[in-house]
């Protein structure tokens, strides 16, 4: 199965850290969703974090939402389960639901490849772009600068300039 550019969101629902479910599509549909499959450990993620923080507490008063899904198999990666998960939310005060995707199919659907992988849908729940927050995890200055295009065009009602790029990070931990 493939996830496209312009396809619908796959339908799901997961819990967060807290037990709350949060679904795709909602309804209301919010003007932007903003899906990152991410994880705990992985040093990619490490470093955009901050940056993806920041794009989800600015884009958050033009009720852009944002969730945060971890698919990695937590049995040979315990630094990713449910209940690192909540640690990290509570010790980093995180602002962004974050879900767990024990059965890996929200990630299979999505067609992740690593984390983190960022996808973009528009108010149709539409995909418009998918690929890495921006062109490197090393420098904090680029600011996340491929998601706020990709926002900031889908928020406009255009499409985004760069509709796709190369995700990076470390492979997304499929289950045996």
């Amino acid at each position: 199965m493939s996830f496209e550019l312009g396809d619908p969101a796959p339908a799901f629902t997961l819990a967060d850290t807290t037990g709350a479910a949060h679904s795709v599509p909602a309804d209301p549909a919010p003007p932007a969703t903003v899906l990152v499959v991410t994880c705990n450990h992985c040093p990619y993620v490490v470093a955009w974090n901050p940056r993806l923080r920041a794009v989800a507490e600015e884009y958050a008063a033009r009720d852009v939402r944002f969730l945060a899904i971890n698919a990695n198999d937590a049995t040979r990666y315990p630094a990713d389960s449910p209940g690192a998960m909540a640690r990290f939310v509570r010790d980093q005060s995180w602002p962004i639901p974050y879900l767990y995707d024990e059965s890996q199919e929200v990630a299979r659907a999505l067609d992740a490849k690593v984390t983190p992988h960022v996808f973009v849908l528009d108010g149709n729940q539409r995909l418009r772009y998918r690929g890495a927050p921006d062109a490197d995890h090393e420098d904090p200055s680029l600011d996340a600068r491929w998601l706020r295009d990709a926002l900031d065009a889908v928020l406009a009602g255009d499409e985004p300039s760069e509709a796709e790029t190369r995700a990076r990070g470390c492979s997304v931990k499929w289950k045996n």
